[in-house]
Parts: structure tokens; sequence; C-alpha cells
């Protein structure tokens, strides 16, 4: 029986000391967006030139069906402070087909960019595009596959 606990609890403290390293990894400090490029923090940051055809490239692969997006807009790029970093930050608002077909409400999105290249996707863009004005952006709507 004494065999038998002490293994027990041999085991619980591997598998607890093994799953610490693994619990910083699951940790996130910038709401859970999902970053491309090697953010070195640069405050002076350049102008995003060819920000549209970025966004579209990328929307391409970011939606399950990129096709027939309606009501597609996007304002232009303007200096936000994120995570404690200014950066330039793109509006969008889009209403894409779901995977059954029918159509999500219109979304809002903020695409960050770092050194003139597209970063990251900021799903809660309330902040980051308070304020933003919006022009059609029939490229994002012409997508295909």
């Amino acid at each position: 029986m004494k065999q038998l606990t002490l293994r027990t609890s041999s085991q619980l403290a591997a598998i607890l000391l093994l799953s610490l390293p693994l619990a910083g990894c699951l940790t996130s400090d910038d709401g859970g967006s999902t970053t491309f490029t090697d953010d070195r923090g640069v405050a002076n940051q350049p102008f995003p030139d060819r920000y549209r055809e970025q966004i579209v490239a990328f929307m391409r692969t970011y939606l399950n069906n990129p096709v027939g997006v309606r009501e597609a807009g996007i304002g232009e790029p303007v200096q936000r402070t994120v995570g404690g970093r200014l950066r330039y930050v793109v509006c969008l608002r889009y209403s894409a087909k779901d995977t059954d077909g029918n159509y999500r409400p219109v979304r809002e999105r903020g695409v960050m960019f770092v050194d003139g290249r597209l970063d990251r996707i900021l799903d809660n863009a309330a902040e980051a595009c308070a304020g933003a004005s919006y022009a059609a952006f029939p490229d994002l709507e012409k997508m295909s596959r």
C-alpha cells in the first residue's frame, strides 16, 4: 500500500513539474491576437504603402469562404496605441459567408501593421477603430478562392 501511494505521488509530482513550463505558452499579453512579424518595439513606424493588397491577400486565407463578401469598407491607416506601442491600424468592415452559406452580421476588425507589413488582426477593434471613417472596399468584395 505504501508503494502504491509513493508511486501515485511521484506520478502526480512529475505531471505537475512537466506542465509548468508549458503553462507559460498558454498566456498572451496581446488579447489573444496572432502576430506574424517580429515586433522590435520601434516607435517610429513607416507608413504601410501597400496596405490594401496585403489585406486582400491575408483575408483570402483568413476567411472560411472569401467569395461574395458584402458591405466591405476600409479606413485609412492611422496611428494608434496598441499594447502600449504606437502602430498603424487600418479599420475594416465586412460581412462574409458562414460555413453554411448564410451571411454573418457586419464585423469590424482592426488590421495592425509593424514595419509597413501586416502584423495581426485585432478581433476586438472597438477602441482602435473608434471614430473611423470608412470608404467602399470593392477589392475585398471581388475576392475569389
